[in-house]
């Protein structure tokens, strides 16, 4: 019985991770000064795994859908883009799971997002500042770095983990009773 519920614990990730490596398609442009910033909704699947299995299966939820992406779309940043995704999207899956897995309550949940909130807010800027700008040759400073902060990574990064989050919040107790609380009958019934 243990063998048949890690196999339905690998089936539930694998699942998550595809269903996060699908929602890596539909981007949306969020901001038109900056286009280069556009929203999805596949950190979704990777916080409901980490509030269903614990903050370590959001990583490789985020890890598998970027290697996905990789390996499907291929890559026009040279994988930048990709570890950029990879540290922006843990960074608002851990703090929220691991507020949330202390005691799991609505509150713990909220309380959690709203730090991953904080989390990405700060993690997006050091990304942007200290990988992204300098791997496309953006060479922003001053007003116009700080220009690029105020008007597109906070309200960008504020926007899509909110929006990720409220999605979550509504679909995780919803799916969870059946998603990720009800372990296949495998095999020969009990007898009686």
């Amino acid at each position: 019985m243990k063998q048949e519920k890690k196999l339905n614990k690998m089936i539930k990730i694998s699942l998550l991770s595809a269903i996060a490596f699908i929602l890596m398609y539909v981007e949306i442009p969020v901001i038109p000064a900056f286009p280069w910033l556009r929203m999805d909704l596949s950190d979704v699947p990777a916080l409901m795994g980490a509030f269903a299995f614990g903050p370590l299966i959001g990583v490789i939820i985020e890890l598998f859908k970027n290697i996905l992406i990789i390996l499907f779309k291929g890559t026009a940043t040279g994988l930048v883009g990709e570890l950029a995704n990879f540290l922006v999207g843990i960074s608002l899956v851990l703090p929220a799971s691991i507020i949330y897995h202390r005691k799991k309550s609505k509150k713990t949940a909220i309380i959690g997002m709203i730090l991953g909130f904080l989390s990405i807010e700060v993690v997006a800027i050091l990304v942007n500042i200290y990988i992204l700008l300098p791997a496309f040759g953006m060479h922003m400073a001053g007003k116009e770095l700080i220009n690029y902060i105020v008007f597109g990574l906070i309200p960008f990064n504020g926007v899509k983990s909110i929006i990720v989050s409220f999605t979550t919040f509504l679909l995780y107790k919803r799916l969870s009773i059946t998603l990720f609380k009800v372990e296949p009958m495998l095999g020969e019934p009990k007898k009686v």
